[in-house]
């Protein structure tokens, strides 16, 4: 008896202590944090997305409370997150260009079909290892929903065949487009009304017979486009959003209709015959 009362006595003073020692390590060895870092991080929205340019919202709080950095780079906290960045760091509040996420293709079902039936993981990145996916098409959305996965607002939802995103609850994080296998999801500011739903450099006759609604390159978007900012690059109607003015000429031109002109900032919807709503400078 008195041999498991000793062993217990010592076991309990060896661990008062190592507690006694962790107290003091953490007294004497601890680093204090900068206030303003964590006031910072407060008002970051958490998404940990990136879109500043840093690893995530940890990253960017550090780096305001350093100095040198614009307090507008927190795409989804917006202009509101922008306003009381600055007013803690005592700086100009800067306004934040929203932007959103759009997809350069519009193969779903009706437009396109599957050259063989996939049965395996359900990951696009995992599907497009095999052949290039299921679609005819090797350069459309593969449709298995990879986006959807890390989307931290469920604005993106899979429909007949391919990804579809409400521009109503898109906050520009960009975790979609990082995550695409394809690369046909983008990041465009929310001001823009003009785009090419294709992702496709086949030339007119392949592309077309994989989708019907894949861009030709027959370049009569380029040559109806008064300010020059669409180009046909490697058979693929491609647009400078720093040259357009959402004329939307282009797409009245466009005998396939691969090019989309509305408002993506998911307010409403125009139609291409209705004038164009102007940038703002």
């Amino acid at each position: 008896m008195n041999e498991i009362l000793i062993a217990a006595l010592v076991v309990g003073g060896i661990g008062a202590i190592c507690a006694v020692m962790l107290i003091a390590a953490s007294k004497f060895f601890a680093v204090k944090e900068d206030e303003t870092v964590g006031r910072l991080r407060e008002c970051l929205p958490g998404a940990n997305c990136g879109a500043c340019g840093y690893a995530g919202c940890d990253g960017y709080a550090k780096a305001l409370a350093e100095g040198g950095v614009k307090t507008n780079l927190c795409t989804p906290g917006a202009d509101a997150t922008a306003k009381q960045l600055a007013e803690i760091l005592g700086v100009e509040a800067e306004e934040v260009v929203e932007q959103v996420a759009v997809i350069h293709c519009y193969g779903d079902c009706n437009h396109t079909a599957k050259k063989m039936e996939y049965e395996g993981i359900e990951s696009c990145a995992a599907a497009k290892t095999l052949y290039g996916g299921a679609g005819l098409c090797s350069f459309g959305c593969i449709g298995l929903g990879d986006c959807v996965s890390v989307c931290p607002n469920q604005a993106i939802c899979i429909e007949n065949g391919m990804a579809h995103i409400d521009t109503r609850l898109c906050i520009g994080c960009g975790l979609c487009a990082k995550t695409c296998p394809r690369g046909i999801i983008e990041l465009m500011a929310d001001v823009e009304r003009v785009l090419v739903t294709c992702n496709s450099r086949d030339k007119g006759a392949v592309a077309r017979k994989a989708c019907s609604n894949a861009c030709m390159g027959c370049k009569k978007c380029e040559k109806s486009c008064p300010s020059g900012a669409i180009k046909v690059v490697d058979n693929l109607a491609v647009i400078d959003y720093e040259l357009c003015d959402n004329c939307g000429s282009c797409a009245k031109v466009c005998p396939v209709g691969c090019i989309l002109v509305s408002d993506f900032s998911g307010i409403h919807r125009y139609e291409v015959e209705k004038e164009p709503i102007a940038k703002e400078n």
